[in-house]
């Protein structure tokens, strides 16, 4: 399929045949027939995209101090990487579009196949010719909808949250600063709703066209003559009930001017891109206004539960959330309350959208909307896309499931190149990345079905997905009879785990999971430092703490940071002494969320040896983030950041310091593919990790039982 897609380096866009999304549970699969482009957010995503490196720093300097502390932390190599896998990209473009149902997803039952529908959601409702959406950002529409006007789905909701945040009632007044898509909309609704409606904009045009369609009562330019006098004569001298910021600008002047026309005790509702400094005095502090956001599509957005697990808020204490909002938007259009037809001053065929961005920077016309119709007369395959001209196979030829940031950092410029390694497939949750990835590391093609990298081109497969997929798809590998790496955790449920021991015993084929800190070359001197003696070790973590809402706390999807994090040193200490865990005892510091995040783990081993994890979420950052301390037959050793080692014995302590941090992850895919061109084995024992595994359940299980010793 055919989707737009931009660099952010260069800036260059493109439309380009990418593998067919993945249909995931609670998702639905679009066949779009029009999308929307928004001339303000993807029109500053473009203009930023086109500029030089400086000016993308300058618009940037959060992202520049980002990399910046990367520098520090990692060194030149990983930031390097990290930044241009930033540059170089494919960024999908679009969030609003309608089209009809062509799969629907496991779980879903409000949709079939054939519905008509309005999308919405950035990385969801691309400027595409097939999308995958959650069922929360997609509603259904009537059979006769017209499904151009339908398209606007992301704006009117953004919009419509807008005026739901001024909480205004019939007969009260709002003036909307600020007339493109999202103020006209926010006026439309408001003159639907019996609320007198006046428009402010730079632009005459802007208010000219609201003026000309009805939209305002009252339209005025921003430098028109006595302007806030004639908004205190069409409030019957009281100013606004509400002012709606719907405008984009770096500029004080909105908030300021909305100051100046609100009523006392009025509200304020910053709905578009705007600073909040506003001036105290005195407009602010003596109306004792109230200043309100409006976020996004309304509730539900950035919440992890309702966008991608569709947990839907019970209407009677939220009645509107995102998706209700696109539906009141939708009713609006359909029972012809409101008319957007004019809104669309431009639309261009799909395969010339590139033209259509041209517009929105060139600014070479006047446009308000500005719609892409899409060729819905095509038959879309779902054919893997070659990316490579070599069909070169080795004795190990790898395919990869999964390519995120971890994966193009780490992982995929490590692997060897050598006649004896194939690079076969990519398949990802987005075509974009598939593309790219296998373009540039060099693989043969990238996929859509799993059938195509578990076929009998590849013998072994890299799993680097998120947390909830690592145990079915190392699962289905070895039953595909592949050798797999895993990203760590191996799995999230027990009952995976003894599928996934049952399955490698039945076919003798490697599991590695992506342990990397064991590779690490201060790890080596250490571990030879302390020999086979059993010992005491203590591995101290400053973690710093991570939202509730992000997927890795999610317990469902990310395992939460014992079982996606905490196993690492597990492993650690595992393979420092030398055996296996065979108790643990575990306790966590009370938290509101249950994170279990800031923890203590005792862990006792098979040869008499004993290890203490300290994972803590409640420290500063300034302090060095992993700390390992081992005691063993008179001597102790040091291990800061897998930066520098000291180990103490008899005279002079022994120093080793690396210029920059390796925690060995380049060391361990190099170790997995030898291991496999050797002799088919992995570098780390299957019983190990097995262990490790079981090891990190039993904590959650101790846990839970208030600190019990628990068998491993």
């Amino acid at each position: 399929m055919q989707q737009l897609t931009q660099k952010l380096g260069s800036g260059d866009m493109m439309i380009q045949d990418v593998p067919y999304p993945q249909l995931g549970k609670g998702m639905v699969i679009v066949k779009n027939h029009y999308s929307i482009i928004s001339a303000g957010t993807e029109g500053s995503t473009v203009v930023a995209a086109r500029k030089s490196l400086i000016g993308k720093a300058k618009e940037r300097p959060q992202q520049v101090k980002q990399v910046i502390d990367t520098l520090k932390k990692q060194g030149p190599v990983q930031t390097y990487r990290a930044v241009m896998k930033k540059l170089d990209a494919y960024s999908p473009l679009g969030y609003s579009c309608a089209g009809e149902v062509v799969e629907v997803g496991e779980g879903v039952t409000e949709f079939e196949i054939g519905d008509k529908v309005a999308c919405a959601g950035a990385g969801y409702a691309n400027h595409a010719e097939i999308v995958s959406v959650p069922v929360n950002l997609c509603v259904k529409l009537e059979n006769d909808a017209n499904l151009k006007d339908a398209a606007y789905n992301t704006l009117g909701a953004i919009s419509m949250q807008g005026v739901r945040q001024a909480d205004l009632r019939l007969g009260e007044s709002c003036v909307v600063i600020g007339l493109g898509l999202l103020g006209q909309l926010a006026a439309l609704i408001l003159k639907a709703s019996g609320v007198t409606v006046i428009g402010i904009d730079v632009s005459e045009a802007a208010v000219n066209q609201a003026v000309e369609n009805k939209v305002v009562d009252l339209g005025l330019t921003r430098n028109a003559a006595g302007v806030e006098e004639q908004i205190l004569n069409a409030t019957k001298g009281h100013g606004a009930d509400a002012v709606i910021i719907a405008a984009a600008t770096s500029s004080l002047d909105p908030i300021n001017f909305a100051g100046a026309i609100a009523r006392k005790k009025g509200k304020v509702v910053v709905l578009g891109a705007v600073p909040t400094g506003f001036d105290r005095d005195p407009y602010w502090y003596r109306k004792e206004l109230e200043l309100k956001m409006a976020c996004s599509y309304g509730p539900g957005r950035y919440d992890l539960n309702y966008e991608e697990k569709g947990i839907d808020y019970p209407l009677p204490y939220v009645r509107w959330t995102e998706k209700r909002n696109m539906e009141a938007f939708q009713s609006l259009m359909a029972t012809k309350r409101i008319d957007i037809g004019y809104l669309t001053t431009h639309e261009f065929e799909f395969d010339n959208a590139k033209d259509a961005f041209d517009l929105v920077v060139s600014k070479s016309e006047p446009f308000t909307g500005i719609a892409l119709k899409y060729d819905t007369s095509k038959d879309i395959s779902k054919a893997k896309i070659a990316t490579s001209d070599t069909t070169k196979l080795g004795k190990v030829n790898i395919s990869f499931i999964g390519a995120g940031s971890y994966a193009q950092g780490n992982l995929l410029p490590n692997i060897p190149e050598s006649a004896e390694v194939g690079r076969v497939g990519v398949l990802t949750n987005t075509g974009t990345t598939s593309k790219r990835v296998a373009e540039k590391f060099k693989f043969q093609f990238c996929a859509t079905e799993e059938t195509d990298v578990l076929d009998d081109k590849t013998n072994t497969v890299f799993v680097a997905t998120r947390h909830d997929s690592h145990g079915p798809y190392v699962l289905k590998s070895l039953q595909a009879n592949k050798n797999v790496f895993v990203e760590k955790p191996l799995c999230l449920l027990e009952t995976e785990l003894e599928q996934i021991i049952e399955a490698q015993a039945a076919n003798k084929k490697s599991v590695m999971v992506g342990f990397n800190r064991r590779f690490s070359p201060l790890t080596k001197k250490l571990k030879k430092a302390v020999g086979n003696n059993p010992m005491t070790m203590i591995y101290r973590i400053n973690a710093g703490a991570i939202p509730k809402d992000t997927w890795i706390q999610d317990a469902e999807i990310g395992g939460g940071r014992i079982l996606g994090e905490a196993c690492h040193f597990i492993d650690y200490l595992t393979y420092l002494n030398g055996s296996l865990p065979t108790k643990i005892t575990a306790s966590a510091l009370p938290d509101a969320n249950q994170l279990n995040d800031t923890l203590n783990i005792l862990i006792q081993f098979e040869n008499g040896s004993s290890g203490v994890v300290g994972y803590y979420a409640n420290g500063s950052k300034a302090m060095t983030k992993e700390y390992v301390e081992v005691f063993s037959a008179g001597m102790s050793a040091t291990l800061s950041d897998f930066k520098e080692l000291k180990i103490y014995g008899k005279g002079k302590p022994k120093k080793k310091k690396l210029l920059n941090q390796n925690k060995g992850q380049k060391e361990m895919v190099e170790a997995f593919v030898d291991g496999l061109l050797k002799d088919g084995q992995a570098p780390i024992p299957f019983e190990e990790i097995v262990a490790v595994t079981k090891a990190s359940f039993k904590v959650l299980e101790s846990i839970k039982r208030g600190g019990e010793q628990v068998d491993v």
